[in-house]
């Protein structure tokens, strides 16, 4: 898709090579920057589930060296490596109802012991280098910047100035979101997930590239969409998706302090993360569930372990017709597509 227009850059849809021309690549950021010239003062829009982590280091590197002034409006998004590439503004603008999120890069591997270890260090590599450059944008350590891509952090455009992701949180609209399969992120808001589902954007079978494997390039990201990425169609839901960010906060926070959670703290901690129960029917079943046990003659978490099977028992997990899994982070996911990826080959 062209990036470059009216003398600004659009990066829209997935960071590096989508296989449909539904993203943006480094290649393509620098030709426009070169076209745009390289003293010259320059927008660059964002709007980007993330996607693959050396094509966001590489075009953070394309917008950190550029000489003229850079200047980075999030129109809506701005996930994984796309909140990496916007670290790269000399200022950075979030649209109100923006999101910014930041992670751990991930991945999965096929093959032997070697080809895992040699995935984690890599992995371990680039989450340094990704680090580094959160730290430095936002004063943080290079130590509290990792700790808070190991916990996924979704910041709303206010957040992301507070904590020095951003520099201003800008009063105009927010562009509708791009398309996506936010399911695939681990505390992605309800209504980016419920959003993705009612579209269609999806880890599709129709969209595995025959020649895409995990274990020959286990640095990469793959996230694959069904829809245009400009999510043109979509209705502007920005602000119910700020909201989602703040009450999936505030609902984690109520649950964990609850009374009923003392002693049942891991059990409490399921339901807070991995569940869409409200903070009432949360606390009738602390309430029912024995707390662990401290005694060393008695195994421990037996209680929590038969807790949860009755909940799951109770919720239908597993039936067929239902939601599916709630996504956190769904590894799931990316493996499905790697594998039928692999199959065809």
């Amino acid at each position: 898709m062209e990036i470059y227009r009216d003398g600004a850059l659009y990066l829209y849809g997935v960071v590096g090579e989508s296989y449909w021309d539904e993203g943006f690549t480094a290649s393509q950021v620098l030709m426009a920057l070169a076209e745009h010239g390289r003293d010259q003062d320059v927008v660059v829009h964002i709007n980007s589930g993330g996607g693959f982590v050396d094509d966001g280091i590489a075009i953070y590197n394309a917008l950190a060296a550029h000489k003229g002034n850079v200047r980075v409006e999030v129109d809506a998004v701005a996930l994984s490596s796309a909140s990496l590439i916007a670290m790269a503004g000399d200022e950075i603008v979030m649209r109100a109802g923006a999101l910014m999120m930041i992670h751990d890069p991930a991945t999965v591997t096929f093959g032997s012991a070697a080809e895992h270890v040699r995935t984690i260090e890599q992995l371990e590599a680039y989450a340094t280098q990704m680090a580094a450059i959160y730290a430095e944008r936002s004063g943080k350590s290079p130590d509290e910047a990792r700790a808070e891509m190991k916990a996924e952090i979704w910041l709303t455009s206010t957040e992301a100035v507070e904590q020095g992701y951003a520099d201003q949180a800008e009063a105009a609209k927010a562009k509708a979101v791009a398309s996506f399969d936010y399911r695939v992120y681990a505390k992605a808001p309800k209504e980016l997930r419920a959003t993705a589902r009612r579209k269609g954007w999806s880890m599709g079978e129709a969209h595995s590239s025959p020649d895409a494997s995990a274990s020959s390039s286990p640095s990469k990201q793959e996230p694959l969409m069904a829809d245009k990425p400009n999510g043109a169609d979509a209705p502007d839901h920005s602000a119910a998706v700020a909201a989602a960010v703040k009450a999936d906060r505030d609902r984690r926070r109520t649950i964990l302090g609850l009374d009923e959670a003392k002693g049942r703290e891991g059990l409490a901690a399921h339901f807070a993360d991995e569940t869409d129960d409200s903070v009432e029917k949360v606390k009738a079943a602390l309430a029912a569930a024995p707390k662990a046990s401290a005694e060393p003659s008695k195994p421990q978490g037996t209680e929590v372990s038969a807790a949860l099977h009755e909940q799951r028992r109770l919720n239908g997990d597993g039936l067929a017709g239902g939601d599916g899994p709630k996504a956190r982070g769904d590894k799931s996911i990316l493996a499905a597509a790697v594998e039928r990826g692999n199959k065809r080959r």
